[in-house]
């Protein structure tokens, strides 16, 4: 290991370790904030409101995310009209275009966590909420959004992880990321291990704050749940 290799090139990395953070703060914002609603819509009895959400989540769990921002950044721009369009200088970019990817692909798994839950909530909190003649409206918002938000956390936990590692995806776009500046300082020196294995760090070091900020979240809104 040349360490002096590292020490020279870290300025690189935490640049890449800020642009993997803001990648995974947009993303899994507004992608929960898309999720929340389609997972009410996604429980729903009347299939044309729920088809289209199942189907929206088959296709972007069935297909890697890959595959999914080669379609939107490089597929998109092979039709003349996006080209003209007033999107193009959106989809021209690959900041957006690598959120955009982001966004509908976590947005997808959480929407299936937050309906399990949904689904799983016992009987007996539903039938509570209607003995207190709460409106369907009310009783999802105050009842079965927020318990089965909370009984949603450890799962969703997983997918913040997943979504962390699939940032890493952003470099194929020429987004310099913490994978980004990797390949950056493995192009210079041409000592993959010295430059991946700093990238592994940063990543796994990101990743034992996420775990332990979920753990603190979870003791505190789980508990009330917990058996006594």
């Amino acid at each position: 290991m040349d360490f002096d290799i590292i020490r020279d090139n870290l300025p690189i990395y935490l640049d890449g370790a800020l642009t993997t953070a803001k990648l995974l703060l947009i993303s899994i914002l507004l992608g929960l904030a898309c999720a929340i609603p389609l997972a009410v819509a996604r429980v729903q009895r009347n299939r044309w409101i729920s088809g289209p959400v199942w189907l929206y989540t088959y296709v972007f769990r069935g297909t890697p995310m890959l595959v999914q921002l080669f379609l939107i950044y490089y597929g998109l721009a092979q039709f003349e009209w996006m080209q003209n369009s007033a999107l193009w200088p959106y989809f021209s970019s690959a900041w957006f275009c690598a959120c955009l990817t982001f966004v509908l692909n976590t947005c997808a798994y959480t929407i299936e966590i937050i309906a399990g839950s949904i689904r799983a909530l016992p009987a007996g909190e539903i039938e509570a909420a209607r003995a207190l003649g709460m409106s369907r409206w009310v009783m999802f918002r105050r009842i079965v959004l927020p318990s089965a938000l909370r009984r949603s956390l450890p799962a969703y936990s997983n997918e913040v992880i997943f979504m962390l590692h699939g940032t890493s995806l952003a470099s194929i776009v020429t987004i310099a990321d913490l994978t980004g500046a990797a390949r950056q300082v493995n192009s210079s020196y041409y000592m993959p291990f010295e430059a991946f294995i700093t990238a592994g760090v940063f990543y796994f070091a990101m990743t034992l704050t996420l775990v332990g900020l979920f753990h603190k979240a979870e003791a505190r809104w789980l508990k009330p749940l917990m058996p006594r």
